[in-house]
């Protein structure tokens, strides 16, 4: 009784995967569009900074630092200013635990979808075997209670199963591909962050505070 019921099951999942798997791309592919086009601007914006820190570095005028945090639009810059209003009111105590903070409010939105794109990047391979495992089980009970099932319907019914394998690994390799590449580029945007507390320590002493 519970074999049939399984094998009923197998009759209709191996499709119903499919559709799962379906739809897991789109979505993957949506958060993986959003992903690179947001993260590309913030990373942009990320490298010019860093270039203008070196430049003040080069030139020792750490008073460039005040006219990088007048830019709200970028994460850098509104570290900056958090961080150039705690030491005017607070001089530079505590200044690493107000960059620490910072980053970890930034980066669940550095962060967006990026759990999404691992979890599909590492589970849609399992999903696709299923689909095939319960392909082939429909393929060998349809050739044991049909008479006419011959070698060639089951040859035909595993390979159409080998489908539901093949499709979790096309959603799987982008998702786990676009997962590292965007989080090297968080890590890349966090570390810039690092040097610019530093920048701000040296500024602060500068100012005597």
């Amino acid at each position: 009784m519970l074999q049939e019921k399984i094998f009923a099951f197998a009759a209709v999942a191996d499709q119903a995967i499919l559709i799962i798997l379906v739809v897991l791309s789109v979505l993957s592919i949506g958060m993986i569009l959003e992903r690179f086009f947001s993260l590309r601007k913030v990373a942009s914006e990320s490298r010019l900074v860093r270039l203008k820190v070196k430049s003040a570095l080069l030139s020792y005028s750490l008073d460039d630092v005040e006219n990088l945090s007048r830019n709200p639009d970028t994460v850098e810059g509104r570290a900056l200013a958090f961080a150039l209003r705690h030491i005017k009111d607070h001089g530079s105590k505590g200044l690493e635990e107000v960059f620490n903070t910072f980053a970890l409010t930034e980066r669940p939105e550095l962060d967006r979808y990026l759990n999404f794109l691992a979890t599909v990047g590492s589970n849609a391979p399992y999903i696709g075997l299923l689909g095939t495992v319960m392909g082939i089980m429909k393929a060998f009970n349809d050739l044991a209670i049909s008479s006419e099932a011959g070698q060639q319907t089951v040859m035909a019914g595993i390979s159409l199963a080998l489908v539901a394998t093949a499709a979790g690994l096309f959603v799987a390799i982008p998702a786990t591909i676009f997962y590292n590449y965007f989080q090297k580029q968080v890590k890349s945007i966090l570390s810039n962050l690092e040097g610019l507390k530093e920048i701000c320590l040296a500024y602060a002493k500068k100012k005597g505070l």
